[in-house]
């Protein structure tokens, strides 16, 4: 049933004032916390600074008021980075606010038929190798930026990126690689040392380094290239409105990268607000928040912002920070809003190299790389969709990864399952003419074939063939198809098929199937004892 209830609404009864304060503090930190990351994963993006602060602020604000989780912070993430800046490359800005649009109607879809739970089957292997291959992607996006290369916008495809690389290479400064360094240094060590920094340990890495980074480069008079010399700073005020139309030749291939979105946007947002339920006590709503992601994607493109999605750092930040209702995600969105309509042209000092050492520390932290020292741990197939999938995102594209690792993780799942059914020969002791098989595990399409080699329908010495499902988890319709078939050879040659020991799942779609009317209510057992009666009434008919 459609049901679309926010958690504020569950959060504001009973609000007091003793909540507000813890609430205020968090909502402060977080949206801090906020302007560098966003300004980062914008340009990162290939998309102004200002892009990703709207993002945060608009996708950030409907986030807290429609979502199903009382502490999600909503904004731009590392994650999409890749996706964005590929979609931007081959089809341009307003392409990309397009697919974004169409992402967030797809999670909405999503939401309103209750389709959150499903993103859990997206098993462990898949998602932890395109996260570890979306980190290295996110740190190569940044060695431009980083190291100060002089030229023209990276390509998006991981060969031709890398071969540009190369070639611009020689154009390293000396002044912007230092600055880049020095402000990835400093942003470890600030999150390493926090427990000796006193008052300032309130004060977040990113946000730290931002500004000492930014106050060196002024100080030092660096010569690095800046927001306001890239971007002419950011625009005071609130933006122009614009609709994510896309164009007509373009929406064929904007389809694939809108599902990723998509997708992506979904499994990050749930995770994340999986991660914190059990912090603050509380069980999310996954089909609220897929609305409400649904919605706040829908709605950033028109304020000129790019995806958004629950961001896990952002999220944890607000709760270890006090946040325990969506109101801390709300004032997270009004101080971004109140640093651009007041502070805005102090963003033109910061300097791109300093943005880049706050994406690549995004890039370093996003990824399990633990995971891949514990993979002899585990399964060859595990190790090979991992694998598969954190390669694929890094030389590829995060599409082919996913679909590839989803297509993988099936085949395996199907080899495994058929592995595990079985025909083996009863335990009793039949009589001449009289053979008798449990099937055990899943009589579904991948272990049909298995069967046809272990049953032998066409032994002329059976008269009566029992087939025993008590120990079958359940039938699909291959399965189905299977059993009419040794049905019809029984039939053809005078023998009889005598089924017994069904359970639900099985009973109930040979019955739905016309498959026990055709074999013949009597040749359909409730259990073995009642099936060996029914084989020596059909043996004695023969005789």
């Amino acid at each position: 049933m459609f049901l679309f209830r926010p958690k504020l609404i569950e959060a504001l009864a009973g609000y007091s004032r003793a909540r507000f304060i813890p609430d205020l503090s968090a909502g402060l930190t977080v949206g801090v916390l906020a302007l560098p990351l966003s300004m980062a994963f914008a340009i990162a993006s290939g998309v102004s600074p200002g892009a990703g602060i709207w993002t945060a602020i608009v996708a950030g604000f409907l986030v807290s008021i429609l979502g199903g989780s009382r502490v999600q912070i909503g904004g731009p993430t590392g994650a999409f980075i890749p996706i964005l800046y590929g979609i931007v490359a081959a089809y341009g800005v307003h392409n990309m606010l397009a697919a974004t649009f169409l992402a967030g109607l797809i999670l909405l879809v999503m939401g309103i038929t209750r389709l959150g739970n499903l993103i859990r089957f997206i098993p462990v292997s898949v998602v932890i190798g395109f996260t570890n291959g979306i980190g290295v992607v996110l740190a190569l996006s940044q060695i431009k930026d980083f190291f100060g290369l002089e030229g023209g916008a990276l390509p998006a495809e991981f060969f031709a990126r890398m071969r540009m690389l190369a070639e611009l290479a020689p154009t390293a400064s000396l002044s912007a690689t230092a600055l880049a360094l020095g402000t990835l240094c400093l942003i470890f060590l600030w999150m390493n040392q926090s427990s000796r920094l006193g008052v300032l340990a309130h004060v977040p890495a990113q946000l730290a380094g931002l500004l000492l980074g930014t106050l060196a480069s002024a100080l030092l008079d660096l010569p690095v290239e800046t927001i306001g010399s890239r971007f002419n700073g950011i625009p005071q005020g609130l933006p122009s409105m614009s609709f994510p139309l896309p164009d007509l030749s373009s929406i064929r291939g904007l389809l694939a990268p809108a599902i990723t979105i998509a997708l992506l946007g979904a499994i990050e947002s749930l995770l994340s607000a999986r991660v914190v339920d059990p912090q603050i006590d509380d069980r999310h709503d996954p089909n609220q928040e897929l609305m409400a992601q649904g919605i706040a994607n829908m709605a950033s493109p028109f304020f000129g912002g790019i995806a958004a999605t629950g961001a896990i750092a952002r999220t944890s930040t607000n709760v270890r920070a006090g946040g325990r209702t969506p109101v801390a995600g709300i004032i997270h969105s009004a101080t971004l809003l109140a640093i651009v309509l007041v502070a805005a042209p102090l963003a033109a000092w910061v300097p791109i190299p300093v943005l880049a050492a706050i994406v690549v520390v995004t890039a370093i932290r996003m990824g399990e790389w633990h995971e891949f020292a514990r993979l002899r741990h585990f399964s060859w197939n595990y190790r090979i969709i991992l694998l598969a999938t954190f390669l694929l995102t890094v030389l590829f594209d995060l599409t082919i990864a996913v679909e590839i690792g989803m297509v993988l993780a099936s085949l395996f799942f199907i080899y495994r399952m058929q592995d595990l059914t079985t025909a083996e020969p009863s335990a009793i002791h039949p009589r001449h003419g009289l053979n008798a098989f449990d099937l055990r595990g899943s009589l579904f399409f991948g272990a049909v074939s298995k069967l046809d080699a272990l049953i032998d329908v066409a032994d002329p010495g059976v008269q009566v063939l029992i087939l025993d499902l008590q120990d079958l988890i359940n039938i699909d319709t291959s399965g189905v198809d299977w059993l009419e078939g040794v049905h019809r050879a029984l039939a053809r040659r005078d023998a009889q098929l005598v089924v017994c020991g069904a359970s639900r799942q099985p009973r109930s779609i040979l019955q739905r199937s016309g498959f026990v009317g055709a074999l013949g209510v009597a040749n359909f057992c409730d259990d073995m004892e009642a099936a060996l009666l029914r084989a020596r009434t059909l043996l004695n008919e023969c005789e």
